[in-house]
């Protein structure tokens, strides 16, 4: 049977570093220090999103029909993951908050509470 890698310590939650690889077959060993990359660290939710905006070629408007979003939940799921990358939304970038389609969105249960205050709020 096999797991997913976890990334991240249960205790302090600080970032693992993976130090040993084995091949399964030939029972092979390395050792040394090897990182994660980058969309390790992604949640199992956020990588889903990605590979539906990659279906749908990055479409918005697609990925809101595909997940049963609105655009709102779409460009904030979206700027959460650029976030997480480790990448800044310039604050020119950030689109204008519609409180009125976010609210409907909370009261569809499209969007969680914490979503909604960050996008009312602006916050990445």
């Amino acid at each position: 049977m096999s797991y997913p890698v976890i990334n991240k310590c249960s205790v302090c939650g600080e970032k693992l570093q993976v130090t040993s690889l084995c091949c399964s077959r030939c029972d092979t060993e390395y050792r040394g220090s090897f990182h994660f990359d980058k969309f390790s660290y992604l949640t199992a939710e956020q990588k889903y999103f990605i590979e539906i905006f990659l279906k749908c070629r990055g479409n918005i408007r697609e990925v809101e029909k595909e997940l049963n979003i609105s655009y709102p939940t779409v460009r904030s799921r979206l700027d959460d993951i650029i976030h997480a990358l480790g990448y800044d939304l310039p604050r020119e970038s950030r689109p204008q908050v519609d409180t009125k389609e976010i609210i409907d969105s909370l009261s569809k249960g499209e969007i969680t509470y914490d979503e909604a205050m960050k996008m009312i709020k602006g916050k990445d």
